[in-house]
């Protein structure tokens, strides 16, 4: 009796095993991820600057594995696509699917780090503004002070002329011999009608030439400038200095007169030239 108990056993055993042996044949059971020798491979070629082989390996065990299984590979294939083949695109991708599979893991703020400095390394692909060059802008800055500036000073001269006639009695001509530019022939009056009563004599004197500098200035061995309908402070110094990089140096001597670089004092005021 005993011995037939001992068979039965051992052929229960036997049908077990047999059984189980079958009954699994459709079913894979993978080892860990990081014992994968294509995660291995992956790891060894990177170590030795082997990047794309490198990259190879870890998209083989995502390939096998599945990507639900593979969250190791995404980080590793992540980085090499940012760092190495400059992909920061695919590297978005594979930090995005390591961070779905392992939301809670101890890497997972290091990964949205990387995915933050991808999306930086994507937006400096795209193209810059043309008014980043901050001497472009300076320039065009300075154009529109300028105009502002002689619209201004253009209302405050025509708000302050002499009504010395009506202008139905007082007719102006100008020789055209010189050009509009450089006009200098005299201004004739025209006869006034019949029985109209003469107006008071009208005086009008050349304007003596604006000097650029200063007497008084040039003997003390300065230099000063006389602020005129559309100067800048930029034009100024291309005047004196031949670029525009002397504007802080003439802000810093005037700071007595001057509010900013932008806003220069009202026409006639003395300027000193460093």
């Amino acid at each position: 009796m005993t011995l037939r108990r001992q068979s039965a056993v051992l052929l229960a055993l036997a049908a077990l095993w047999l059984g189980a042996g079958c009954g699994g044949g459709d079913r894979t059971v993978f080892s860990a991820e990081t014992d994968d020798s294509s995660y291995r491979q992956g790891q060894q070629l990177k170590a030795q600057g082997r990047y794309s082989e490198a990259l190879s390996s870890f998209l083989r065990v995502i390939e096998r594995r599945g990507e639900q299984a593979s969250a190791e590979s995404h980080l590793e294939a992540g980085l090499i696509y940012l760092n190495h083949i400059k992909d920061p695109i695919e590297a978005i991708h594979q930090f995005r699917k390591y961070l779905e599979l392992q939301p809670n893991a101890k890497q997972a703020p290091y990964v949205r780090g990387q995915v933050d400095v991808a999306k930086r390394e994507f937006a400096r692909t795209l193209p810059a503004h043309p008014l980043e060059d901050q001497s472009i802008r300076f320039e065009m800055q300075d154009q529109v002070d300028r105009l502002q500036r002689e619209n201004e000073e253009l209302r405050a001269e025509l708000q302050t002329l002499p009504g010395a006639a009506p202008a139905s009695l007082l007719h102006v001509t100008r020789s055209s011999a010189a050009p509009a530019a450089m006009d200098t022939s005299p201004i004739t009056l025209a006869p006034l009608p019949a029985g109209t009563a003469p107006a008071a004599p009208l005086a009008i004197a050349p304007s003596a030439p604006r000097p650029l500098f200063s007497p008084a200035s040039a003997a003390s061995g300065g230099r000063t400038h006389t602020v005129a309908p559309g100067d800048t402070l930029y034009k100024i110094a291309k005047q004196y200095y031949g670029s525009g990089s002397k504007v802080e140096e003439i802000f810093n001597a005037n700071r007595d007169v001057m509010r900013d670089k932008n806003t220069l004092p009202r026409v006639g005021t003395e300027l000193k030239i460093p």
